[in-house]
């Protein structure tokens, strides 16, 4: 089972007793201001569940599986999480 925002904003309207609106606003503005941290370059860090970073990806070599040919991976950014201490001992049952 995937988790959707639909699923986040049911439970903030169910936990909470916010209207939809409200609470699909509070999820669309938490997505945003991590992207937008994100693609500013920053790091997000939310204590007890883990780290947003960004890595730079250098030009590599690579192949198209399709037809074998080499062709060059041009450099990007990529996002990366690492979980959180707390949220790697709730995963692992501790």
């Amino acid at each position: 089972m995937a988790l959707t925002r639909a699923d986040i904003v049911e439970r903030l309207v169910y936990k909470f007793e916010l209207p939809k609106q409200v609470a699909q606003g509070l999820v669309d503005d938490f997505f945003e201001v991590i992207a937008s941290s994100l693609t500013a370059g920053q790091a997000v860090k939310l204590t007890g569940f883990g780290n947003f970073d960004l890595k730079l990806k250098k030009a590599r070599p690579g192949r198209n599986p399709m037809t074998g040919q080499e062709v060059i991976i041009s450099p990007r950014r990529v996002t990366t999480f690492k979980a959180g201490q707390k949220l790697r001992d709730r995963i692992a049952g501790k």
